[in-house]
Parts: structure tokens; sequence; C-alpha cells
């Protein structure tokens, strides 16, 4: 509620804080505009003159309120009806700060999208903040790492790089190749997470046991042109386009060397970098049918005049045949059948396709990666040839553990039981 002293109080308190925003005082100290999240975004339509009372549309969305009040002026203002879902995001909102307390973590974030149409039922990081007690918050607490930070994401890049080989005809889920457990390159030695060799290896093994020399081979059978070209069409290093503020761009120059190791390390998702939002924005054409579908959390403007705009946002690019889709989408619900804890958290009646990935932080001062200092990421999809949502994951610097899988499955799978009852999705199997 924005009141004539010029306040607002949200009926949410921490609800997807960094996602909402809030206001603060311009810099000539006169008027309340729009500071952080949807608040600065939308500034111009929810904008309210000092005189003006009114019911601002995240009370209606998160307390029910249905009256929305507004004094008549010259300034057209309205409301912002949301992707958002408060239960969901709620829920979501606990899972994410349980894990970070469980692994000391530095920070916890997440994002559930419909992978057809970009639109967000959830997206928060923690630690997070109540947007009515601000005063022990910093300003990192407000800036929303999901659009603002670039991280490097490690191995859940893989299901990218083997979509991309699927599509141009370099490989398929059965073709092979000789894992030594090491490659040479440029000088550089590629290894695998243990560093040990496997002998003849499948694509689909490539994917369970999350081998970087099977990626970097499906790069060598593309040519490193080609798949840039897929990468750059992935545009993990340019804007999604969500409708919140201060979207970075991502790292990839490493996509512009002449030398091969680059091609490689970027395959498994080491020396490239991208925002989480873009990422997931990647990720979804791998279950959607292959379309880049703009992520958003506004549905439309209900203006205080009584009309009504739908916000309407580009069409999807294709990225990926459909048949790609389908092909790279029953390779990672193997994975998760088979190989994610051993199979123990595949749902019987319910495909899920998913990848975990374990990335080291790089250095940014001696340069390299820390030895001890890890990027936790996990995304999945379901149900899957059909999905509902993707959900991304990520914790920073969890301690006392090495894989994503130990600190990210039980949680994504929390998520989704949840949304299947939730939504009441039916089974697909």
């Amino acid at each position: 509620l924005l009141y004539k002293n010029q306040w607002r109080y949200y009926p949410g308190g921490s609800l997807a804080a960094r996602s909402i925003g809030f206001i603060g005082y311009a810099d000539d100290g006169t008027e309340l505009r729009g500071k952080y999240g949807l608040e600065r975004y939308y500034d111009d339509v929810l904008f309210q003159k000092r005189q003006v009372m009114s019911v601002n549309f995240f009370a209606e969305l998160f307390s029910n309120l249905g009256e929305i009040v507004y004094k008549k002026d010259d300034h057209r203002t309205g409301d912002i009806v949301t992707t958002l879902e408060p239960s969901v995001s709620r829920m979501f909102d606990s899972v994410l700060q349980e894990t970070n307390d469980q692994y000391h973590s530095k920070l916890t974030g997440g994002i559930i999208m419909d992978p057809s149409t970009g639109e967000i039922i959830a997206l928060n990081a923690v630690p997070g903040f109540d947007l009515n007690k601000r005063g022990d918050a910093t300003i990192e607490q407000f800036q929303n790492p999901l659009v603002e930070n670039v991280y490097e994401f490690g191995s859940t890049i893989k299901a990218l790089t083997m979509a991309a080989g699927i599509d141009f005809g370099a490989v398929t889920a059965n073709t092979t190749y000789y894992d030594a457990g090491t490659l040479k390159l440029d000088g550089f030695t590629i290894s695998n997470y243990d560093g040990r060799g496997r002998g003849t290896v499948p694509m689909q093994e490539v994917l369970n046991q999350s081998l970087n020399t099977g990626v970097s081979f499906v790069v060598q059978k593309m040519g490193k042109e080609n798949f840039r070209k897929y990468f750059k069409d992935y545009k993990l290093g340019s804007e999604s386009g969500i409708d919140l503020p201060n979207e970075a761009q991502g790292l990839t120059a490493n996509l512009n060397s002449p030398r091969d190791v680059e091609y490689a390390t970027a395959s498994f998702g080491q020396g490239i970098a991208m925002t989480p939002i873009a990422t997931v924005r990647a990720l979804a054409t791998l279950g959607n049918g292959g379309k880049l579908v703009t992520p958003h959390l506004a549905r439309e403007i209900r203006y205080d005049d009584g009309t009504t705009k739908e916000i309407r946002y580009p069409e999807g690019t294709q990225v990926l045949k459909e048949s790609t889709s389908e092909e790279i989408t029953r390779m990672l619900v193997t994975v998760v059948d088979k190989a994610l804890r051993g199979g123990t958290v595949a749902l019987p009646n319910y495909t899920i396709g998913a990848k975990t990935g374990t990335a080291q932080i790089p250095d940014p001062i001696n340069g390299g990666y820390y030895d001890d200092k890890y990027l936790h990421s996990f995304f999945g999809y379901f149900p899957a040839y059909e999905p509902r949502f993707i959900i991304f994951m990520y914790t920073v610097e969890p301690k006392g553990v090495e894989y994503a899988s130990e600190t990210l499955t039980a949680p994504f799978m929390e998520v989704t039981k949840f949304l299947i009852n939730y939504y009441s999705i039916p089974p697909d199997r």
C-alpha cells in the first residue's frame, strides 16, 4: 500500500523480494520512484504522484486484495499483472533458504519458468531481505544476481553442447568415442572430473557420467566454427530481454579464440560465463521443441482508466530442430532414470530430464581456478516430453560437499513434487 505519507507496504515481506524490488526517493528527494526489480522496470506505469493513494499490484497479488483505488489525474498509471505464483514463490524461497543454510553457501538462487512461453513462476535468491524492513539489508541483497551476475556453470552446459552436436549431425546418443580420461589441446590437458578413462563410450554415457573428454569430442566432430554458431544462437552472451533492470551480458569472448582448448572448455561450461536467466532460457530450448523464448514476469497492464493492455513478447526463435529437442530430452530422461543418484530419485509415473553441474570458481587475483571453491547448478524440466516447468537452481561455495548431485538433487525433487501436486499435473508414464 502507498500512503499519503509516502511509504509503501509490501504484504509479501521477503517473498520474491529481489524480483519485486521497492521504491525510494529520487535523487532530488521530492518523490518516490522505483529503485529495484519490477518497481523500477515498470516505474512509469506504477508511479503515483504524491497526492494519490492506491492499492498497488503487489498488494493485490500477495494479499488477494481485489479492489484498486485511484484518484484520477492526467498521469496514466495502473497495475501490473505478474506471472509470479505466490504459493509457489513462497515454497521455492523456503527451499532455497534451507539449501543455503544446510551447506553454508554464500548465495543460493533459482528460477521456475514455463519453457514454452517464458512465463516466470518464481525467481529469487537468498540470503534475502524483508521489503518492509530494509535497514539491515545490503546493496548486494537489493540486486538480483539471477539477472545481474554472470557465472561459469560447468557441466549443466554439457546438455547444450550435446544438443548442438545432435542438431548439426555430428553425433547421436549412440555415437561412441574412445575415452582415455585426458585430452591434450594447445599444450593444456583436459581431464574428466576423476581423471579416469573409460574406454569406448557412447554419448549417452557422456551425459550420464558427465565426461569432459566426451563433450570435447563433440566439439571436435562439429568443428569450432559450427560450435561457436550454436552457442551464439543460444544467446548466452546476450541479454535475455527479461523485464527486470540492469540485466548483464554474458562473457563469451573465448568463443572467438583461434585455439581449440577454449572451445573444449566452453563445451563443459568453463571459460564462458553467463547470467542464470540467460542460461535457463537456453536450457529451455532442449525441452520446448528448440525455441528461444523471452523470460518475463509481467503478463498485462491494467490501467486506472479501465483499459487493459496485454504485454506481448517476441515469438521464440527456432535454434534447434524439434527432433533434436526430442533426442536430447530422451538422453536427459535417461540421466535421471539411470544415473542421477543411481536412479533412486526418478519418479515412476513422471518423466524428468535433468543435468547437474559442478564448476570450479575462477580466481580473479591469481588467475586460474580455486582448488576448494565450487559453484553447483542443476536444471530439470517435466513432464519431459511436454514440459510444464523448467527449474534452474544454483548455490555458490557450498561447504562440506563437492558435487551438485549431493547438494541440489533433493531440493530440485522437492520443488518438482510440489509443482506436480499444486498444479495437478497428470502422469505421463
